[in-house]
Parts: structure tokens; C-alpha cells; sequence
């Protein structure tokens, strides 16, 4: 069993502006990554769980809708995945 942690900004942004729908298809989210992780996440298309590049290289994002992802990093070792952010598509890191 793989462990979810959210980042504190992560919190904020899912009371803030979050839509009903993308916070059930983030609680969803959380449930398959707990159970069978990042390759479980992959394994379901509509998610399109890829890996990122860039700035976020070591990053993951998973599809929560057409407009909105979760990215978040893998740390293996300790079977831990780090919630980073969950935003409208916009891959910018500051």
C-alpha cells in the first residue's frame, strides 16, 4: 500500500476553487494510488498519467478532466506519493 501525502498548498487550493466533480475524481485518484500506485494509476487511460518535463522533471501528472491534473512525485523507496499540486492546466513551476 502506497501512502498519500498533500502538500499544505495542496489543502488551500481543494477549499478554495476546487469544482464538486474534480474533488470526487480526486478522491478517486487517491484510492487507486493507495492500493496500486503510480502503475496502477497508468493503467487506467483516463488519467493519462505521464511523466513531466521540463522545470518538473521528476514529476508526475494525472488527468482529473480536460482542464484540471494533480502532479505529484513518487518517492519509491519508502512507497510514498507526494501531492505537489492540483490546478486548471497550467505546468508553470514558480
Amino acid at each position: 500500500m502506497w501512502e498519500i501525502q498533500e502538500h499544505r498548498c495542496v489543502e488551500r487550493q481543494l477549499s478554495k476553487r476546487v469544482p464538486i466533480a474534480i474533488l470526487k475524481r480526486y478522491e478517486t485518484w487517491k484510492n487507486i494510488a493507495t492500493l496500486s500506485g503510480p502503475a496502477g494509476l497508468r493503467h487506467i487511460k483516463g488519467f493519462h498519467d505521464e511523466a513531466l518535463t521540463g522545470k518538473w522533471i521528476g514529476y508526475r501528472s494525472s488527468r482529473l478532466s480536460l482542464k484540471w491534473r494533480v502532479i505529484y512525485q513518487v518517492i519509491a523507496k519508502v512507497l510514498w506519493i507526494q501531492v505537489v499540486e492540483l490546478t486548471p492546466h497550467d505546468c508553470e513551476k514558480n
